[in-house]
């Protein structure tokens, strides 16, 4: 993904990238999604080595967004609404360190972001955060199947029925005024 003039990226890890790029794809302001892999210490992991969860990488989306559009602080705000980041490495039935929830800013404002966006979260959680904030580290794209996956499937996979439909119908009731045209 080349990141077009005026475009900032955000890297978020929020569980199984099918639901977070689901949703992100129908946020007005983002440009474009992509699965992959970051955080780790293997080069060019597979779905398989990253779903072993031995390659410390986590299930993760890299935004283009436009900041004239939608803040940084907005996408971390509806990132921190739309997924649970009060479990440590999972998320519902996924578990292991590569489904944790974690912010990869992109520059030193985007972390001081980071750390604002989890204060103003965790007002809506009855349970503390452990969403981390790492850093930026080498990005791999999934493999080609993974990408759009959602849009592509949907409920004829069922753990797209059972998982990434309810966290779409939620983010569309929420942020309905958000979606794109």
């Amino acid at each position: 993904m080349e990141k077009a003039k005026g475009l900032e990226t955000a890297v978020l890890a929020g569980g199984c990238f099918w639901c977070v790029e689901a949703i992100f794809d129908r946020l007005r302001g983002v440009e474009s999604v992509e699965s992959g892999y970051t955080g780790g210490h293997v080069e060019n992991p597979s779905y398989k080595q990253v779903c072993g969860g031995d390659t410390g990488h986590a299930e993760a989306v890299r935004i283009a967004f436009d900041p004239d559009a939608i803040s940084y602080g907005e996408l971390l705000d509806i990132f921190l609404a739309t997924h649970d980041p009060t479990q440590l490495n999972r998320q519902g039935n996924d578990v292991g360190p590569q489904y944790r929830s974690a912010i990869f800013p992109q520059s030193p404002a985007q972390e001081a972001e980071a750390k604002a966006a989890i204060a103003r979260a965790q007002a809506d959680w009855p349970a503390p955060l452990v969403t981390t904030i790492e850093a930026a580290a080498s990005w791999y794209v999934a493999e080609d199947e993974h990408q759009e996956y959602f849009d592509r499937v949907g409920d004829r996979n069922p753990y797209c029925t059972a998982v990434v439909s309810p966290k779409v119908r939620k983010f569309m009731q929420k942020y309905g005024e958000r979606l794109k045209g």
